[in-house]
């Protein structure tokens, strides 16, 4: 094994540094300034490079088929929860605010949705927040994205195959997967994007159950749907592969029959909280991502309320706004590893319902 100390590797010009070759370990107390480029500049790449997106504002590497994004660890990141889009009678939004999951306080303005919308449905990973779908108030098939650090208006991504609305979203850290909604008729739609790229959305198959107002959620490998409507409510839960394609299979049972509730996770367990039955409810239930089986009992939420929007870091999920039948701004959280009652978090800056949320922190990126 040959050993090199450098104190900078970048050359004078900051121009991409000396060629070295044959050295297998770097000892230095500087720093190593890797090629930058955007999203669209990834051309005549092999596998194990490794590069600056400046698009997305993250470290990635090629592994021979797609770019992977170097995370930080799960205890380390600054988790976040972006909430966007909604319903304030008699306007549609199209704000953004955030939170940092770990703390508690109310929501900060982040920005503007391309397109004012209610009841879309967002996924994400760890650098990027993509919101799909919503009603405007006709149905969307609008894809748009944010990177989740920083804070701005939001970006053209493309469009989901069938615009519709009351749709949901799941994700692992390189793919999004949208089920579900309400275009002509009630859809058993599902269709998948790589959240890295832009791009319209293809189709991976079909929910067990075709239904709209339902809420998803995901380990790294398994995307789950449950309850929705169609159009009564129901209690069904059926989970994909998320890195393959086909039709989903049938879980278990919610412990309720109900839509217009929400979801989030950590890399084991799914949480569903909220909805109505047609009644409002305040019912959190659980589900073990890798196992099949009915729901659990968890708790309640604070306020009994339909269409809320949910995210989670990996040990807490957060439920924000919703009708109660009023619009709330009422942010509230668990801790998602026990069971109990959920917490009071702050506010949003706008009270709201018929929203979505994604983070940067997620159970599907564990």
């Amino acid at each position: 094994m040959s050993t090199i100390k450098i104190t900078n590797i970048a050359n004078k010009d900051n121009n991409g540094g000396p060629v070295v070759s044959g050295i297998s370990t770097f000892l230095s107390t500087e720093s190593v300034k890797f090629p930058v480029g955007t999203t669209a500049q990834r051309v005549g790449i092999e596998s194990g490079s490794l590069r600056y997106n400046s698009t997305d504002n993250t470290l990635e590497f090629y592994n021979g088929t797609q770019w992977l994004t170097i995370s930080q660890s799960s205890t380390l990141i600054n988790a976040r929860g972006v909430f966007g889009g909604g319903y304030v009678s008699p306007v549609v939004q199209n704000v953004m605010d955030y939170i940092t999951i770990t703390t508690i306080g109310n929501a900060t303005d982040f920005g503007d949705l391309s397109t004012s919308r209610h009841y879309l449905a967002s996924c994400s990973s760890s650098t990027r927040g993509v919101f799909g779908g919503g009603i405007t108030p006709l149905n969307t098939n609008t894809i748009d994205y944010i990177t989740i650090s920083t804070v701005g208006n939001a970006i053209d991504f493309g469009d989901i195959t069938n615009a519709r609305g009351y749709l949901s979203a799941c994700s692992s850290s390189t793919r999004g997967v949208f089920g579900g909604g309400q275009g002509a008729p009630v859809a058993n739609i599902i269709e998948y994007i790589t959240i890295s790229s832009i791009g319209n959305a293809t189709d991976f198959g079909d929910l067990t159950v075709a239904r709209l107002n339902l809420a998803a959620c995901s380990s790294s490998t398994r995307g789950v749907f449950g309850g929705g409507g169609s159009p009564t409510a129901n209690n069904t839960i059926d989970y994909i592969t998320i890195a393959s394609t086909g039709d989903a299979t049938d879980f278990g049972d919610l412990t309720q029959s109900r839509q217009g509730l929400a979801a989030c996770s950590s890399s084991t367990r799914g949480v569903f909280g909220g909805g109505y039955i047609p009644t409002l409810t305040n019912t959190i239930d659980y589900i073990t991502i890798s196992s099949v089986g009915n729901a659990t009992d968890f708790g309640d939420l604070t306020l009994v309320r339909q269409a809320p929007a949910a995210c989670s870091s990996s040990t807490r999920g957060v439920f924000g706004g919703g009708s109660v039948p009023t619009n709330s701004n009422t942010i509230d959280y668990i801790t998602i590893a026990t069971t109990g009652n959920a917490l009071d978090f702050g506010d949003l800056t706008v009270a709201r319902s018929g929203l979505a949320a994604c983070s940067n922190n997620h159970g599907g990126l564990s």
